[in-house]
């Protein structure tokens, strides 16, 4: 199944706008001039699968990779890459929670890297952001790295050849995807590293934490002492409070008793007293009523007499105003204008008149008036009084009269109340004498009784104190008897069907005292100390049972990562002798004969088996197990040569090759990049690195960056790089016919 699906570009280095590679056949050759950017595809590859060394793509900086912009081109804000992968078998996976590969439901996976102009990188794995972690464990899963034996570039292909030989194991356990063993040793490692410290802390808290369990066991047994002791004070102080609290109710119940019935005495004689106070009361206000009515009859005699002295000056000049009127009119007649001003001055004299109140004051003006009617009668004048005057005087005269006489009529019935008031008021004075002789008789008694109310409140307040030292004793006993000292009502209760007797109050008290005297003495006992006991127990009891499942973590751990080096060495040894025969396959191909294999070497050197230098220095520990390498043995037909440095270029290039493809023949990865491994190939060399390149291509596909024509010819897709007018990099495509044309 061809796992590579489609390659996307866009804004890398030299490919300014999105540039698409559909990955349709076995072999896909890319090929174009020098600085074309053919070579940036493969690094894009590298960068997408996650590539942290910017060395191996040529740059210094994350914002190295993006577009730098032209003449024509503003540069670039972001550099991404997008890859695509078939995933309808569901192959690959993601370690869960518990560490197992859980397989991945998307189908295609696609895998996208973005970087910017500040050196940030994001990881976005189908649609959503990731971790490189997860990108790494997942290319994991499926035998994909983002360099060794997965992209192999120009100059890296002898790579295998010039490395040590613990370096050239570590690549072709890589090869053989033996990585993801080393993964698990080393994260197995770190748990271990984690498990030890886990235990070395634990043994230490128990360490710290024995001295203080060992002091508060010496407390539980000095508590269980105590106890005893305590028990012992419960039951006496049951019995001494039963009979302290019986004393002291039957004491309040007396006072109780003697308090009601003098208050009830008490309140009889004060509601006696405010009966009395309540005549009293009622005489004084027939006195008030008294003075109100004498008060409102001497009123009517004065009104009564205004009026009747109003009623004499209105008669008299009523009589004066009808005599002159007989004289008037003997007269002869005055001018009407003459007549109106007498009348006007007769009218405010008059009225000055009514206004006076004696016959002294009222001559004067009566004297004037009589001037003024003469004089008009001297000019032979008649003042002409209206008759209706006259008839008003006379109305007003019978209105005073009828409220003279019911002026009187008032004052008669009011002098009649007084009389009966005060006759009222001398009965009310004798019961007033009866009802202080009565109060007096009662203040006496309510002092008698105030007393002796005093005497019990002094009483009681002694019962309060015996009360309260009571109270004191339960809250001082509580902490030493425990709360079982309130069920000493329950003792009282089965206590009064008991016979009558045993030890005084007083004697229980000395008991009580002698007992809290040895409690004091034996050193305060707090009641958290059993609960801290118990705490501090079992937290050994924990940190024990940690130690104990420390202690299998750590032999489980030791187990597991023992069955990974013998996976490791297995699978190692196995693939060794899988790759020494394609190796020899490969390389009598090449060559037309000779011999080659791989060769594992052993050296004691106290470091650990089949782990890298970060794996060791995360041990830390030192071991004897000797350290494995791959050396390379070569024969050339026809010659004695059999070290690699005596090789010629062009026999080292063939070599390395034969040895990297055998690697990967033995455990094919999805794809492979070739980046000009072929470049020191002459003509009769291309082809057998074109019929190996075949060979390959029926287990993994191939993308080849390529030069070469014979190459060239057994792809099935050619992609062409060119430099346009605007300086980035353009993709051409051709089919395998135009591909095969291009080629001849």
């Amino acid at each position: 199944m061809r796992r590579l699906k489609t390659l996307e570009i866009n804004g890398f280095k030299s490919f300014q706008k999105k540039t698409v590679l559909q990955f349709e056949s076995p072999i896909v050759c890319i090929v174009g001039p020098n600085g074309s950017g053919k070579s940036n595809v493969v690094e894009a590859i590298r960068f997408v699968l996650g590539e942290q060394s910017m060395k191996s793509m040529r740059g210094k900086q994350g914002a190295d990779l993006i577009w730098k912009g032209s003449k024509n081109l503003p540069k670039g804000s972001r550099a991404a890459v997008s890859i695509y992968f078939n995933n309808s078998d569901k192959v690959f996976s993601l370690p869960n929670e518990t560490g197992k590969n859980t397989a991945l439901g998307y189908n295609p996976v696609s895998i996208s890297r973005e970087v910017y102009p500040d050196g940030i990188n994001k990881y976005i794995l189908n649609g959503a952001e990731a971790r490189l972690k997860d990108i790494h464990n997942l290319l994991a899963s499926v035998h994909i790295g983002s360099s060794g034996h997965t992209i192999i570039s120009q100059g890296e292909a002898d790579r295998v050849l010039l490395v040590n030989a613990k370096e050239r194991k570590e690549m072709i356990e890589d090869a053989l995807g033996l990585k993801i063993y080393q993964y698990k040793i080393r994260e197995a490692q770190r748990k271990l590293l984690r498990a030890e410290e886990n235990i070395k802390e634990v043994s230490m808290l128990r360490r710290e934490n024995a001295p203080h369990l060992k002091f508060l066991q010496k407390q539980m047994e000095k508590q269980e002492k105590a106890k005893e002791m305590r028990a012992e004070l419960l039951s006496l102080y049951l019995e001494y409070l039963g009979k302290e609290s019986a004393h002291l109710e039957e004491e309040e119940s007396k006072l109780l008793s003697e308090k009601r019935k003098n208050f009830t005495e008490l309140e009889t004689l004060r509601h006696k007293l405010s009966g009395t106070e309540r005549k009293e009361e009622s005489g004084e206000e027939n006195i008030k009523e008294l003075g109100e009515l004498e008060r409102k009859a001497a009123e009517i005699r004065q009104i009564k007499g205004e009026t009747e002295r109003k009623l004499g000056r209105l008669e008299g000049v009523l009589e004066m105003e009808k005599e002159r009127t007989e004289k008037s009119s003997e007269a002869e007649t005055i001018s009407p204008k003459e007549a109106e001003r007498v009348f006007k001055e007769i009218s405010a004299l008059l009225f000055q008149a009514l206004q006076k109140e004696t016959v002294s004051e009222i001559k004067p003006i009566l004297s004037r008036m009589k001037k003024i009617l003469d004089g008009s009668r001297g000019e032979k004048e008649e003042i002409s009084r209206p008759p209706s005057q006259i008839e008003a005087m006379e109305k007003s005269r019978r209105e005073i009269s009828a409220e003279i006489e019911k002026l009187s009529a008032e004052e008669e019935k009011i002098l009649r109340k007084i009389k009966e008031l005060r006759e009222l008021y001398q009965k009310n004075l004798q019961k007033m004498r009866d009802a202080e002789k009565e109060r007096f008789e009662l203040k006496m008694k309510e002092q008698e009784l105030s007393s002796a109310l005093s005497l019990l409140s002094a009483r009681e307040e002694n019962l309060a104190r015996e009360r309260e030292e009571f109270e004191n004793e339960i809250r001082e006993g509580t902490p030493l008897a425990g709360e079982e000292i309130m069920s000493y009502r329950n003792f009282r209760a089965e206590g009064e069907n008991r016979p009558t007797g045993g030890e005084s109050r007083e004697e229980l008290r000395r008991k009580i005292e002698r007992i809290k005297i040895k409690l004091e003495d034996a050193g305060p006992v707090s009641p958290e100390i059993e609960k801290e006991f118990q705490e501090a127990a079992e937290r050994d009891r924990f940190l024990e049972k940690e130690t104990e499942d420390l202690t299998k973590s750590i032999k489980s751990l030791a187990e597991l990562m023992a069955g990974l080096k013998e996976k490791i060495d297995t699978e190692f040894k196995e693939g060794i002798q899988k790759i020494n025969i394609q190796f020899q396959k490969f390389f009598s191909a090449m060559f037309g004969g000779g011999t080659a294999f791989l060769k594992v070497l052993s050296e004691k050197r106290g470091q650990n088996s089949g782990l890298t230098e970060e794996d060791e220095e995360i041990s830390g520990k030192e071991e004897t197990e000797p350290e494995q390498g791959i050396e390379i043995s070569v024969s050339l037909p026809h010659k004695k040569v059999k070290e690699l440095h005596a090789l010629s270029g062009g026999e080292r290039s063939l070599t390395s090759i034969a040895l990297l493809f055998a690697m990967s023949a033995v455990n094919p990865p999805p794809f492979l990049v070739l980046d000009e491994t072929d470049a020191a190939l002459d003509e009769a060399n291309s082809r057998k690195y074109g019929d190996m390149l075949e060979m390959l291509s029926d287990r993994s596909e191939l993308i080849v960056v390529t030069h070469n024509r014979e190459t060239m010819s057994r792809a099935g897709i050619l992609y062409g790089v060119t430099i346009g007018a605007d300086g980035a990099s353009k993709l051409l495509s051709v089919k395998f016919d135009q591909a095969a044309a291009i080629a001849k």
